[in-house]
């Protein structure tokens, strides 16, 4: 038994799961990820920025930013108050509205593939995801389990590593083409290169890497600049008044991070006629326009609704899908006294981005699995929750390991789905379950060989030994079953409670079977 309570298999789950799972549905255009893979292919394929050709070729699609070049040569937005009149526009163009990092990184993904033959829609997400998304989520798997042995007993580090991968956002946006997980990665390898040199580990030069990686995460996804802004104040907390240090510190950083934020830049000149313009500024869709002006982005004014759903609706809410993560809050006092630069890091990422998602429109995040844009701060949450885990009484931990094994089960069976409609009440029992219990199994990469109902039951047999192996680890390690087994019943019940089984969560099944990658008796076609 001990064998297989081993960290090397809860790492092998893991792996085999973010491998292996294909949750994608084509009949969604799902517009967040195939805008930059479109541009991918429009660099290979026409060596251009805008993706009209592939548009042409490939066909419309979402979150896209629309340019109207006039006879003057300058840029005006093809929709809204500032949209000019048709007779005065010489070209009109179009890019991804996102951050251009992503799809910069899936073009050779794709010229790689293109030497094979011709790419199909569904082989260039599959492959994009596992080299751009899905590798680098596991690395930073590995960097997460470093820090955490830092502080806490290797044996509790392992599991809160596998409860992250599994039991958080980290498991839905290493399955997506989207920037969300690949921004947690950046952000967090960032903070690791400060972390080591603040820990005399590293010399000085390790700012120029650090820097570099804080220019990929705003290249990435402009709203990590706030997370930049955050491990900031982590290096100000470990260096007040050594200035000099500070100083340099600064400097090296700032040209580390130099040539990714020149290249943005010239990008957004080349694309958007200004260094200065993002292409938020040209939406191509009027009604996506309101939620990003004022402000940041869009960041403005805080709003209760925004920051009670996005932590607490039973639909997406942070705890609602992650409960274990509720006790990060506690768990601050028990950092502050271990590491206090830690502990004003933690505090201002976590204010920052309670103000972040309490101010941006909540109705902006819909079809997805959780407030997606908090999902760069999770992996910082783990230690707080470590330290409760290790140091509060046998009630408190079997309460938190419970909820840690709820979140691996729960978790990992909305993001089998992967999108979730706004109108479900939850997404576990509104959706991911029935679906399910309607056959309509997870899509696997197996599926290429071996078609549904067998493919995807293999993803569902690795879900139920991962939620094994973590409810095993913590009942070995102290944690009172029966506590442990209340705690994760009490977290699904509530769930259920609070799930409608009314007509919309039908109609949102139906849909969701209707464009089903790979239904019961059926291969993925690549």
């Amino acid at each position: 038994m001990e064998r297989l309570l081993t960290p090397r298999v809860g790492f092998a789950l893991v792996a085999a799961l973010y491998l292996l799972s294909f949750p994608y549905h084509p009949g969604l255009r799902s517009p967040n990820e195939l805008c930059r893979l479109w541009q991918a292919r429009a660099l290979v394929d026409f060596g251009t920025l805008d993706i009209n050709g592939t548009i042409a070729q490939r066909g419309m699609v979402g979150d896209l930013s629309c340019v109207a070049v006039l006879a003057d040569g300058s840029f005006r937005p093809c929709v809204g108050p500032d949209a000019p009149a048709r007779q005065l526009v010489t070209a009109i163009r179009y890019y991804p509205s996102k951050a251009p990092l992503t799809a910069f990184l899936a073009a050779p993904v794709y010229w790689v593939l293109e030497r094979f033959g011709q790419v199909s829609e569904v082989s260039q997400v599959l492959f994009s995801r596992l080299v751009v998304t899905i590798l680098p989520a596991l690395a930073l798997l590995w960097l997460l389990r470093l820090f955490l042995q830092a502080y806490l007993d290797p044996a509790l580090a392992d599991v809160l590593v596998v409860v992250y991968a599994l039991g958080t956002m980290a498991f839905s946006y290493a399955e997506s083409f989207m920037s969300h997980q690949l921004t947690a990665v950046l952000l967090f390898a960032a903070f690791f290169c400060a972390w080591k040199i603040e820990r005399k580990d590293w010399g000085e030069r390790g700012w120029l890497l650090a820097g570099l990686l804080a220019g990929a995460v705003v290249a990435c996804e402009y709203t990590g600049a706030l997370g930049v802004v955050c491990v900031s104040s982590y290096v100000v907390a470990s260096r007040w008044k050594q200035w000099p240090a500070l100083g340099r510190a600064v400097v090296l950083v700032l040209f580390g991070a130099a040539p990714l934020l020149a290249g943005l830049l010239a990008y957004h000149h080349a694309c958007f006629g200004s260094a200065w313009l993002s292409g938020y500024k040209f939406l191509n869709d009027a009604n996506y326009q309101g939620w990003h002006q004022g402000g940041f982005l869009g960041i403005k004014v805080p709003d209760g609704r925004a920051f009670v759903l996005s932590l607490f609706s039973p639909l997406r809410g942070l705890f609602a899908l992650s409960p274990f993560l509720m006790a990060s809050l506690p768990g601050l006092r028990s950092l502050a006294a271990k590491d206090r630069p830690l502990f004003v890091f933690t505090t201002v990422l976590s204010v920052a981005n309670a103000y972040f998602t309490s101010s941006f429109a909540y109705d902006s995040w819909g079809w997805t699995v959780g407030p997606r844009h908090l999902t760069p701060m999770l992996p910082f949450l783990l230690l707080p929750v470590g330290l409760v885990l290790a140091q509060a009484g046998t009630v408190t931990r079997s309460v938190v390991a419970g909820l840690c094994v709820s979140a691996v089960g729960v978790t990992g069976l909305v993001c089998f789905v992967n999108y979730v409609p706004d109108d479900v009440s939850t997404s576990v029992f509104g959706l991911a379950v029935p679906l399910l219990a309607d056959g309509f199994w997870p899509v696997s990469v197996l599926a290429v060989l071996v078609p549904n109902p067998a493919s995807g039951a293999v993803l569902v047999g690795l879900l139920v030994a991962a939620v094994a192996w973590v409810a095993a680890r913590f009942s070995t390690s102290g944690a009172r079953p029966l506590v442990l087994a209340v705690a994760l019943v009490a977290h699904l019940g509530l769930l259920r409670l609070a799930t409608t089984f009314d007509d919309h969560e039908k109609n949102a099944k139906a849909f969701l079977e209707s464009v089903w990658l790979a239904p019961s008796g059926q291969r993925v076609r690549l």
